[in-house]
Order: structure tokens, then C-alpha cells, then sequence
């Protein structure tokens, strides 16, 4: 039985009369822990109201399948108190990290007291605050960090690619120009006028503007890539199919094969086809060089795009282009868009700019796209959508996959609540969202769902104000 003088060693039980506090040591069911024994699970249902009167338990919780510490409670300590009121899964786990003893008051019993003891009633809910206060602190620096670490990930994905390029054109470009520069030598030595060289650098020329401008299309490049193949052999040129891509991609016709290399067709030597593979390594290295500058223009303009999602090296308040901010965070998800997802923009473009916290607006716009593109499954359709509604800006984003379930529609916004698997989501997201859009900007955010399609509208004034 649990004896009164312990109980009374928590100021929260100081509060009840003498009758209430036999009342709840006669109720009281004790429980022992073992070291290392998990009390409750995240994600169990609520069970009762716990006094802890001797060890020590673990407070944890798990994020993107991490198991997180929280914190300890000492012994003497009282928890589960917010369960009880709310009716809600458990948010934590906890562990006994050294052998305990508890006591277990019921919900009804909990309740009982709740609503006997105004000096009761007032302690539990300054708990209530402080601890939700320290949980929902530490989700969303967990948020932001997930956010930071997804958006990371995806970077470095999307660099991966030109990065490959840019090393690949380096690594490529020095024998190739060691190469040319043997040819030429050689071409020197053999005093041909200059009028026949011309006529050679006007095709490598002209080929360039093929090769960077005006690219062709796959069956104009194959069409000219076997003709080639097939002059090139039977003029009697060694590994001809190494040679017919190139001149292909530098759009070379066979004619013009034919009239530059009609003085060398019986020569014995080298000069018959090298003229001919000093083309096509120019092609090469021209074709090496463009893919080079697209991998760091693609680099650059990634870089550029998490600098403007981020607003480094600018205020915390900005005058900005809401459609900037959008086009900043697809840029930075383009690596979860590729899969049979298709992004529709109708955007107004003469929108005005607006006075706003533009790092903030993107974490708005990062949680409603990651929203969106979890709903359809990687496979659907996203619409972005701007417009101007009197005083303010709306921007829509709609999805097209299963909806939100009636029955949860009242609750999406609500701070811990979420569909999502445990460890998966924190339920914080929308609520941050919320609150980005509500009380930093003075704006709104509302949405409605149907299967096939949910939007979610969020609505900015444009008048500049000091937010």
C-alpha cells in the first residue's frame, strides 16, 4: 500500500486534504521496473497517471528512426498525466534505467482528483505546459533538422550528376588536346595551302554550332551517324565506327567528306585519315567541353538556389517574389520529382512582391510540396498555382492523390497530431506551417480534400507592414 509520508514528498499531492490522500493511497496499484525494462512504447495507448517513488527512467523518442533522448525522470516524480487528458497515444518511450517502483492511479481516478483540488488541478496543468513546451521545442529543431538533412540529401544528389560530368570532361579534355596538337604538327609538315585548311576549319567550325545550338534529334543522328559509317569504311578508314558519332553530332554530310579528303584518297600514308579523326576528336573535345560547362552551370545554379532558399547574406525580412521562393525549393526537391510525378505551374507573374521572412515562407512551401508528393505516392500530379484575391496573394497547391480522410480533416493542423507511422512524422509540420503563415505573416491557410484531390490555399497580404 502506498504510505502517505512518500506521497507527500511531491508538492503535488501537498495540495489534497488528508481524506483525498488516503482516498488515493488506497487506490493506488504498485508496479515494479527492472533496469532496462521498457515501461510504455511511443505510440502505446494511454494506460493511467504514474507516481514514481523510487530510480530513475529514460525519456526518449524516435525521429526518422532514431531513437532521440529527452530527458529522465527522478524519482520521486509523477508522469502520464497528459495521456490521460487527451486520450492520445503515448509521444515517448520510456526505460527504466535503474530498478523502480511505481504506483498507478486509473484515468478515472486521475480525473477524480483533477476536478476535487483547484491547487491539484493547477500544478498538473503547469506541468502539462512545461513538458509539451520542452517536446514540441525539441521536434521542431528535429523538423528543421530532418528538413535541412532531405534537403541535403537532395542536393547532393542533384550535384552528383554535373559534378561526374565536370570530372569526366576534365579527365577526357588533356589527352584529347595532346592528341590534336600531334595532328597539327603533322599537317604542318606537309605545307598543304591554306585555302584547303580553310575549308577543313569551316566544317569543324560550322560542326560547333551543331553540336552546342542546334542539336539534332535521335533518328536525324542515327540516320546520318550509318551513312557516315558506311563512306568511312569504304574509304578504308581503321575503326570508322569510332569516328561516324562524332561527325554525325557535328552534322558532317558524306559530300563534304568526300570533296576534303579527294587529294589524300590513294596516299598510303598517315594523312589519309588523319584529317578525317582530327574532325572528329575537335567534335569530341567540343562535345566534352559543353557537357563540362552544363555539369557547373547546373552546379551554379543549384548553389544559387539554396543560397535564395536560405536568404544568406540578407535580412531576416526581405521584399521578395513569392514565385521565387517556390521555384527555389522544387529546384532543391527536383530529385524527388523525376519519378511520374508532373509539376503544373499557373503562376500570375505580374504579382506584386510582398514584404515577408522568406526563409520561413520556404519551409512553408517546403512542408506543402513534401505533403503533396507523399500523398500521390510519387506518381501524380502537383499544381502551383498564384493569384491575386483583393489584398492579398493566394498561392494553391494541389495534389492528386487520395485525399485526407474526413474523419481526420478537423485535426491536420493540430500540433502532434499525424497519420504518418511512428518515427516518421512528428505531426508538427502542418502546425509549423500554420503558424509561419498565420502569426508571422498575418496571413491564412485553409484546404479541402476530396479523393483525388487535395489543395492547400495559403493566403498573404500584400501591403507592406512591419511583421
Amino acid at each position: 500500500m502506498l504510505c502517505v509520508d512518500e506521497l507527500l514528498t511531491l508538492e503535488l499531492f501537498q495540495q489534497l486534504s488528508q481524506e483525498q490522500i488516503y482516498w488515493v493511497c488506497d487506490r493506488a496499484k504498485e508496479m515494479e521496473l527492472a533496469s532496462g525494462e521498457v515501461f510504455v512504447k511511443q505510440g502505446d495507448p494511454p494506460r493511467g497517471f504514474y507516481v514514481m517513488l523510487a530510480g530513475r527512467v529514460s525519456i526518449t523518442r524516435i525521429s526518422e528512426g532514431i531513437e532521440m533522448p529527452l530527458g529522465q525522470h527522478h524519482a520521486p516524480a509523477f508522469f502520464g498525466e497528459i495521456q490521460v487528458l487527451t486520450d492520445e497515444p503515448v509521444p515517448v518511450t520510456l526505460r527504466a534505467l535503474s530498478d523502480c517502483r511505481l504506483y498507478e492511479i486509473s484515468s478515472d481516478d486521475f480525473r477524480t482528483l483533477l476536478h476535487s483540488c483547484r491547487g491539484f488541478e493547477r500544478l498538473i496543468f503547469r506541468a502539462v505546459q512545461q513538458r509539451l513546451r520542452g517536446l514540441e521545442s525539441f521536434i521542431q529543431n528535429r523538423e528543421k533538422m530532418a528538413a535541412l538533412g532531405t534537403l541535403a540529401a537532395g542536393l547532393a544528389h542533384e550535384l552528383n550528376n554535373p559534378a561526374a560530368a565536370v570530372i569526366r570532361a576534365l579527365q577526357d579534355i588533356t589527352p584529347a588536346l595532346l592528341e590534336l596538337q600531334r595532328m597539327n604538327f603533322v599537317y604542318g609538315q606537309r605545307q598543304v595551302e591554306a585555302e584547303h585548311t580553310e575549308k577543313w576549319l569551316k566544317v569543324r567550325d560550322d560542326g560547333w554550332d551543331t553540336v552546342v545550338t542546334r542539336r539534332m534529334n535521335a533518328i536525324e543522328l542515327s540516320d546520318r551517324e550509318e551513312q557516315l559509317l558506311e563512306w568511312l569504311e569504304d574509304y578504308g578508314v581503321e575503326d570508322a565506327w569510332k569516328l561516324a558519332e562524332p561527325l554525325a553530332a557535328g552534322g558532317v554530310e558524306v559530300e563534304t567528306l568526300a570533296q576534303l579528303t579527294q587529294r589524300w584518297k590513294d596516299d598510303p600514308t598517315e594523312l589519309k585519315g588523319m584529317g578525317l579523326r582530327w574532325l572528329a576528336l575537335s567534335f569530341d573535345v567540343m562535345c566534352t567541353v559543353s557537357s563540362g560547362l552544363r555539369g557547373a552551370q547546373r552546379i551554379s545554379q543549384l548553389v544559387q538556389s539554396m543560397k535564395s532558399y536560405s536568404y544568406m547574406d540578407r535580412g531576416a525580412q526581405q521584399i521578395i517574389d513569392i514565385h521565387d521562393g517556390i521555384e527555389d525549393t522544387l529546384q532543391l526537391f527536383a530529385y524527388k520529382l523525376k519519378q511520374g510525378i508532373e509539376i503544373r505551374r499557373v503562376y500570375d507573374r505580374s504579382l506584386p512582391k510582398i514584404l515577408a521572412f522568406g526563409s520561413e515562407l520556404n519551409q512553408v512551401w517546403t512542408n506543402l510540396i513534401d505533403n503533396a508528393v507523399d500523398a500521390i505516392a510519387s506518381k501524380g500530379i502537383i499544381e502551383l498555382a498564384t493569384t491575386q484575391s483583393g489584398d492579398y496573394i493566394q498561392v494553391q497547391i494541389t495534389d492528386s492523390g487520395a485525399g485526407i480522410p474526413v474523419e481526420i480533416q478537423s485535426r491536420i493542423f493540430e500540433p502532434f497530431y499525424t497519420t504518418k507511422p511512428v518515427g516518421k512524422g512528428s505531426g508538427l509540420g502542418l502546425d509549423a506551417v500554420r503558424r509561419i503563415v498565420e502569426n508571422r505573416h498575418q496571413g491564412t491557410i485553409t484546404f479541402a480534400s476530396q479523393p483525388g484531390k487535395t489543395c492547400f490555399t495559403v493566403c498573404l497580404p500584400i501591403a507592406a507592414q512591419q511583421l
